[in-house]
């Protein structure tokens, strides 16, 4: 079993467990154990090749999972509240929260002082060829950190930083640049490399322009220009990395 198995076990483990002590003293925990029962019932059926019994089970459990919903909005709606409030979950989010503040941050100094900067961030699809080509630092992140990374006068500051599961896990990195003709050549190497890395992965890179003191993003292939650093904290926040 891999390590991610497990992260995954537990978190759905710690999600059943919460949903269930919310509801268990509530209206919707004799119709949980109705839907125990049926789906019990479709295991049996199926090892006992019932095709007819089974396919009448699967669909009282599709009915009942729509008469749950309709009947058990409130206890729903507060179990959710309840689930959002849970500690766990609390800190998660309020380390994408800070993770956003820093780079927000970083990215309003360095266009106040006319220095250029790549940040990519991964999601789903793994950068480890990408950080390979770089200085790894598995560092945390932090706004006075990305400013001094990206300084003229430092070694990192051609490439790109990579962060990943919300750290510096690289920097100097060598980005893909973009082979599409149609870019506008407004933009320099910087959003090239950007709108590459984009379209080969599903990484959010950000770019800074020395030149024209503006923040742009590179998203699925696509360049949104000229976002101020509220913006830039919004789509950020529809983008969330991983952080375990």
């Amino acid at each position: 079993m891999r390590w991610n198995d497990v992260v995954d076990i537990i978190i759905v483990s710690i999600i059943l467990y919460n949903l269930f002590i919310i509801i268990k003293e509530t209206r919707a925990l004799q119709m949980l154990q109705g839907l125990i029962v049926i789906l019990f019932l479709v295991v049996i059926s199926r090892i006992l090749d019932l095709y007819l019994l089974s396919w009448l089970l699967t669909g009282l459990t599709a009915i009942w999972i729509i008469a749950f919903i309709i009947v058990f909005q409130p206890e729903l709606r507060r179990a959710l509240v309840e689930l959002g409030q849970n500690k766990l979950f609390k800190y998660i989010f309020k380390e994408h929260a800070q993770l956003y503040r820093e780079i927000k941050e970083a990215t309003e100094i360095l266009c106040k002082k006319k220095i250029g900067a790549l940040i990519v961030i991964e999601r789903e699809i793994n950068l480890k060829s990408f950080i390979e080509t770089g200085i790894k630092l598995d560092s945390e992140t932090s706004s006075e950190l990305l400013i001094s990374i990206f300084n003229p006068k430092s070694p990192l500051h051609d490439g790109a930083v990579i962060i990943r599961e919300g750290r510096i896990a690289a920097a100097a990195c060598v980005l893909p640049l973009s082979q599409k003709e149609e870019i506008d050549k407004k933009y320099g190497m910087r959003h090239r490399a950007a709108i590459g890395i984009s379209e080969e992965t599903d990484a959010v890179t950000i770019i800074v322009s020395e030149e024209r003191k503006t923040i742009s993003l590179a998203i699925s292939g696509k360049i949104t220009p000229d976002i101020d650093s509220e913006t830039l904290l919004e789509i950020l926040s529809l983008y969330a990395p991983k952080i375990h």
